[in-house]
């Protein structure tokens, strides 16, 4: 039986995609930095839901982690009928605080790696009568977020990949469904090093891991091209599309001011 290949998979989203998937019967190759925590997740899948499942350990920053997950997977043996990018991560805050090696970085995992992976496997994805790619964007995908800003640019990268491949895979076996949370209740933001404000602003219309994860995975399985989760981020991307940037901008920038 083919696998899912999920990266990003030791925590938040792309654990509860695991589990997601791991209840739909599905084979999973998980890939993460903690290999200690993939073991955990792998073993308990294991045991609740009867499935086989794998991980690699690996620094996702590091240019030649694509290559060495496509190594990975044709060393084992094995066939990938899903490919989940859904690793990525946030640096809040002015642009200057950050070195160019930590926007690298970043950018690394959150644009580099989806792209990498995807022209790696889409061979593979090819040789299946159904094959699915999942991208993970944001809701930030949908506007500038001064304070947040490369963050915000690296999804909005993502977003329009993905709506480009979908279009591109159309008439294939591949369906590309790119999906974009809002809040959600994860380590992003002592990641991010978000202030208390942006945190307080968030608490109350933050949606759980589990949440996302099934509305993910059955976009994906519906073959949808774009999700964005939960009524209140769908109605906010609404009216960053109808509002002036300017203002959007600036209220963004109110949210994402450190404190």
């Amino acid at each position: 039986m083919p696998y899912a290949l999920i990266t990003g998979a030791s925590k938040g989203i792309g654990k509860a995609i695991a589990e997601e998937l791991a209840s739909h019967k599905t084979d999973l190759l998980l890939v993460a930095r903690t290999g200690n925590l993939l073991v955990e997740i792998i073993n308990d899948l294991k045991v609740r839901y009867g499935i086989q499942a794998d991980y690699l350990a690996i620094d996702l920053s590091n240019p030649a982690a694509p290559a060495q997950i496509n190594s990975w997977i044709t060393d084992k043996g094995y066939e990938v009928n899903i490919l989940v990018n859904n690793a990525g991560y946030g640096l809040s805050g002015p642009f200057e605080q950050y070195s160019a090696e930590e926007n690298r970085d970043m950018m690394q995992v959150n644009m580099n790696i989806p792209v990498e992976l995807c022209n790696l496997l889409i061979p593979e994805l090819k040789k299946h009568p159904k094959s699915y790619i999942l991208n993970i964007a944001s809701a930030a995908a949908y506007q500038a977020v001064p304070g947040l800003m490369v963050y915000a640019a690296t999804k909005s990268f993502l977003l329009s990949f993905s709506r480009g491949l979908a279009f591109e895979l159309k008439k294939t076996n591949i369906s590309v469904t790119v999906v974009s949370p809002g809040g959600t209740d994860t380590d992003f933001a002592n990641r991010a090093k978000v202030g208390s404000k942006a945190v307080k602003a968030g608490e109350k219309l933050n949606m759980t891991p589990e949440a996302v994860a099934k509305l993910a995975v059955n976009a994906m399985f519906a073959r949808k091209t774009e999700t964005i989760t939960g009524f209140i981020n769908k109605l906010g991307t609404f009216f960053v599309w109808l509002l002036p940037k300017k203002l959007v901008e600036t209220s963004a920038a109110g949210i994402y001011a450190k404190d």
